[in-house]
């Protein structure tokens, strides 16, 4: 267990100011302080110091500034947790860019919408990934995004002038500009309410805080190895993945695609001490770990959030992996990791039935007349921290999504208790939350809609015994015969993400709805809890 004579920070101290204003100046920094201390693992055996991690990254920097980026400017990147998604993200910042993450499973469809809303002047995909080839989609894709100037393969068949390592200008020293560090850093999408995905931007100071505030409370330091299996296009991914290397001197471990015998492997080869992950990471971490003779033993923290965390996987992993506490976070990438556990002797139940310790955030509990609920009451959360993001990237997006006094109003239901721990009892917002990925419900009942058979159509979410929850759409048909079938193919032929499809529908003659007209989807909800969805196959 974690040394007991652990104590949280104090919730209001400041750290001292760092010695840097951008990732790109930290790996500077750590490159003339520590240039062969390892700054990433990977799952081929190999890793990269500080110093080849600089090297290469003022490579890039240089082709950037050949192809006439400036400050400001848009790059993203559609990648798994590469190498190259590290140096992309430093050479971008050693020239005041903004980067785009873009989660590789998106397709046309979504992929159109987010690089004509960011302005992305640059995009780096792989040739192919799991099977499907991007370099085929962005031939399709280009004409309607004209702000795309350049796209660069990644890890290409063969050679070509498009391809990443024919980008690289080396043996040019190029010193790192200077920024405000509230100069916006990130741009991230996220799925909404409406459907279409919100551009969250967050500055150098957020991600900052972000950061430090886990390092602190999580006293992590450099003699801890961060094992990231996240996405490193999601913000938890991105800033454990990408950034606490440089931050911290925390090395990380990314790994590219989840595998929990792999990844158990790899935890007791290179000794990993901590990581941040969705339920099913943690979840199959232990079962595993019960049936196996992997030690797993250096270990010491797994921080669960992302998708619901029943109270029996917080304590069941505590129990059987040897010497790791397991514990609830909550956030997004509005917010990131308001709460960050409970650690101390004594507080295993609030670790396990709570989502976590408020730190350095502000968060108000606002009920149905408006006003702050007293503990233990429900209402919606709303949160206020350094660490919070700056806006959205639409100024419409942010009319309703702060309180008066500057709070986000996250749209999840919660209650606050009188150890500052949180719980989160319901969502307002309506997504659905597979394996920690936000799905919006609108937008799959944008394309079904396109289908002729399905006059109305309503998706929610169904428990799923692996991945938290997965969709669920009622139809209304009038009588025609719509199977299963017949919705993937209306998704696919949209150019829909796979894990955005339906896995069960059912018929009905009607939806629920209010005077108003407006859809009951809580009835729908109730219908299908009693119900688990597992692949394919449907149990009671």
């Amino acid at each position: 267990m974690l040394n007991h004579s652990y104590q949280y920070p104090e919730r209001n101290s400041l750290a001292t100011p760092w010695p840097f204003n951008t990732i790109a100046q930290a790996a500077k920094l750590r490159a003339e302080q520590t240039p062969d201390a390892v700054a990433h693992y990977f799952e081929d055996g190999t890793c990269i110091s500080f110093g080849q991690t600089w090297v290469d990254s003022m490579a890039l920097a240089q082709s950037f500034k050949a192809m006439g980026l400036k400050k400001g400017d848009v790059v993203s990147f559609q990648l798994p947790n590469w190498y190259e998604a590290v140096i992309i993200n430093l050479a971008a910042s050693c020239l005041g860019l903004v980067v785009n993450p873009i989660v590789p499973i998106y397709r046309g469809h979504e992929l159109k919408y987010m690089l004509n809303k960011a302005k992305a002047r640059v995009l780096f995909v792989p040739e192919t990934f799991r099977g499907f080839n991007y370099r085929h989609m962005l031939e399709q894709l280009r004409p309607d995004v004209p702000c795309l100037e350049k796209v660069i393969i990644v890890r290409p068949s063969s050679p070509g002038n498009d391809d990443y390592d024919s980008q690289l200008i080396y043996g040019k020293d190029l010193e790192p500009v200077e920024a405000d560090m509230d100069e916006i850093k990130l741009l991230l999408f996220t799925s909404g309410t409406t459907g279409s995905p919100k551009g969250v931007l967050h500055s150098h100071r957020s991600l900052a805080w972000a950061i430090q505030n886990c390092c602190d409370f999580w006293s992590m330091t450099d003699g801890d190895k961060m094992f990231m299996p996240s996405p490193v296009t999601h913000i938890t991914g991105y800033t454990f993945g990408l950034e606490v290397p440089y931050f911290n001197r925390t090395p990380s471990a990314l790994m590219e695609t989840w595998e929990v015998t792999a990844a158990a492997r790899w935890i007791d080869e290179i000794g990993a001490t901590v990581c941040v992950g969705a339920t099913p990471f943690l979840q199959e971490l232990t079962e595993h770990q019960s049936q196996s003779d992997t030690e797993l033993s250096s270990l010491r923290l797994f921080a669960c959030g992302g998708a619901v965390v029943p109270p029996k996987v917080i304590f069941d992993a505590t129990r059987i992996l040897p010497n790791c506490q397991a514990i609830r976070v909550y956030g997004s990438s509005e917010t990131p990791i308001v709460t960050l556990g409970f650690l101390l002797p004594g507080q295993e139940n609030l670790a396990a039935n709570t989502d976590g310790h408020v730190f350095r955030y502000q968060v108000r509990i606002v009920n149905q007349g408006g006003h702050d609920a007293p503990f233990n009451e429900e209402g919606e959360v709303c949160a206020r921290g350094p660490a919070m993001m700056c806006g959205y990237l639409d100024p419409d997006d942010n009319l309703d999504a702060f309180d008066d006094k500057g709070f986000f109003k996250t749209g999840d239901l919660g209650y606050l208790t009188k150890e500052s721990a949180l719980v989160i009892s319901g969502r307002k917002k309506d997504l659905i939350i597979r394996g920690g990925e936000n799905i919006s419900a609108r937008e799959i009942e944008d394309v079904l809609a396109g289908l002729g058979e399905v006059r109305e159509v309503a998706c929610v979410a169904i428990p799923h015994l692996r991945l938290g929850e997965t969709v669920c759409a009622f139809l209304v048909s009038g009588g025609a015969d719509v199977t299963l079938n017949d919705i993937r193919q209306q998704c696919a032929d949209a150019g829909l993400a796979k894990q955005k499809w339906p896995q069960h529908i059912v018929l009905v003659d009607a939806l629920p709805k209010t005077p108003s007209g407006k859809v009951q989807k809580y009835q729908l909800r109730e219908q299908v809890s009693g119900l688990v969805v597992d692949s394919q196959q449907l149990m009671g």
